[in-house]
């Protein structure tokens, strides 16, 4: 794959600088796993460009309100802040690429292009992006899908965070989905002693909210 010499090198690249791609970092960055937030939530193909993601129907009666979404953020880009998170908002990711079997991939399975360089990672969170979207990415890489389409997805690396199948996830359950999947992922880099989840900021969300 060209271009990969001067590529920067992260365990985790996260696409999607909302609340979903806050809360996952976040986690990560309390389990002592680092990352790399970029922004566009769009939805992947496999050596093509990115597409706009066909709209979500929101259900409004499980909707949170907009006061409990912003309390949330508020408290999530503290904790960024202050723990100087590696957010690129300016960054946009246009195009995922599988990597190769040779000795660049034995170390990072993913390649994310951005207009500013190439980032390779061993795990993607994506933070928006319809079910059939997902389905016809792991076909185009001659995956067999079978009915479980989130536990195929993480045998390769991929993991959702604020993605429904059909509807929108509440905040409530962006932020129940960023702990599963931190700690999914914290496990594969930590096999063998998870270090203790670090300390600060975020804990301290409304109980709602959590």
């Amino acid at each position: 794959m060209p271009g990969l010499s001067g590529a920067e090198r992260t365990t985790t690249v996260v696409i999607g600088t909302g609340l979903p791609g806050l809360a996952i970092a976040t986690e990560l960055r309390r389990r002592g796993v680092d990352s790399i937030i970029v922004d566009r939530l769009e939805s992947p193909g496999i050596g093509q460009s990115f597409q706009k993601p066909a709209p979500q129907r929101r259900d409004d009666t499980e909707a949170a309100s907009i006061q409990e979404r912003n309390e949330i953020l508020r408290h999530l880009r503290n904790y960024a802040s202050s723990h100087h998170l590696d957010i690129r908002s300016d960054t946009s990711a246009v195009m995922l690429d599988k990597m190769g079997p040779d000795a660049e991939a034995s170390l990072h399975r993913w390649a994310v292009h951005t207009p500013d360089g190439v980032l390779l990672a061993d795990h993607i969170v994506l933070t928006r992006c319809a079910h059939s979207q997902l389905r016809r990415m792991l076909t185009d890489l001659g995956i067999s899908i079978g009915t479980n389409l989130v536990a195929t997805m993480r045998a390769i690396g991929i993991y959702l965070v604020g993605v429904g199948e059909l509807i929108t996830p509440t905040p409530k359950e962006v932020l129940r989905q960023a702990k599963v999947v931190g700690r999914a992922i914290s496990a594969k880099v930590y096999p063998d002693s998870v270090p203790a989840v670090l300390t600060g900021s975020f804990p301290a969300l409304p109980a709602a909210a959590i």
